[in-house]
């Protein structure tokens, strides 16, 4: 008999099951919708959900090592999303695919993502700032008990719901004061759970998790929050490299920072290291940064 009272469903799982796509056609799939109660679809779930329409159509033995989005139009949080993927080349080494996500027949995303099948080759890195380490800071929960009345509001519901994403911030102060500091920050990321071995499913989390601050780093030398009323941020654009392998649901640390800001539009890099100091992505990401004349009510 089917269970009456199933166990609700956690964070995680609701992320997993956005990213198991419907295949509809050899080169069309549907995502499950996401991020109930918000205006529009966040730009992570469509970037991962891409990646895992693509992988679907590439040979296992090839990783993705790059992708190039194009944030076109807000998505619908309450309809699902079909993606429409094109086989551009397969090569004798590398496998390029170019992916298209749409609602209510227009696109609203675009993406060119590129498979290599692995093979030995010289090896260097940067190295990994020396911050302290996840099991040193606050989980959210205990930040929002400790912070509760130096926090607003907007921050203490953002960090007091239940993620997919586990993050331990380095440096809170910039929640706590409005004072210009530097673009930069320190973010420990890891899936809040334990994640299945398929090394796609891991890329795509990751994908997910990129987006979360990565613009928000831009706002710090503003002295601005991201949920500012008189601030309206939105992704243009996101680009992902994956350098080596990794595990998704195991800590890694999201160094970021902002060298530019004009024109409406702000720059964000990031730099994702393991644990153990091995640099595993980089990100890069333009985004819209407007603010708002006081007197503007958004509708």
């Amino acid at each position: 008999m089917p269970d009456d009272n199933p166990a609700p469903q956690s964070a995680l799982d609701a992320l997993l099951a956005t990213l198991d796509l419907e295949r509809l056609e050899d080169n069309l799939f549907l995502g499950a919708r996401g991020n109930e109660g918000w205006q529009r679809v966040f730009g992570g779930q469509v970037l991962g959900q891409a990646l895992m329409a693509a992988a679907r159509t590439v040979d296992a033995e090839r990783s993705v090592h790059s992708l190039h989005g194009y944030f076109l139009l807000a998505g619908d949080p309450s309809r699902p999303i079909v993606y429409d993927v094109e086989r551009i080349r397969d090569g004798g080494s590398f496998t390029t695919r170019r992916v298209k996500a749409i609602q209510h027949g227009r696109p609203i995303f675009s993406m060119s993502s590129s498979f290599h099948k692995a093979e030995p080759g010289f090896d260097h890195q940067s190295e990994m700032p020396k911050v302290p380490q996840p099991e040193e800071l606050p989980n959210p929960k205990d930040l929002i008990a400790g912070l509760i009345d130096a926090l607003p509001q907007s921050m203490r519901s953002y960090w007091s719901r239940e993620r997919p994403i586990d993050m331990r911030v380095v440096d809170v102060s910039r929640y706590l004061t409005r004072d210009k500091k530097a673009p930069l920050q320190h973010i420990w990321i890891r899936a809040n759970g334990k994640l299945p071995d398929d090394p796609a499913i891991h890329q795509a989390v990751l994908a997910y998790a990129s987006d979360f601050t990565l613009l928000d780093t831009a706002l710090i030398a503003h002295g601005k929050l991201l949920f500012d009323a008189d601030v309206q941020l939105a992704s243009l654009d996101h680009a992902l490299w994956y350098h080596r392998p990794f595990r998704a649901d195991e800590w890694l640390l999201y160094v970021q920072d902002s060298p530019n800001a004009y024109g409406a539009r702000g720059f964000c890099r990031g730099s994702i290291f393991t644990q153990e100091g091995t640099l595993i992505a980089s990100v890069v990401q333009e985004g819209l940064m407007r603010q708002r004349r006081s007197a503007f009510v958004p509708n």
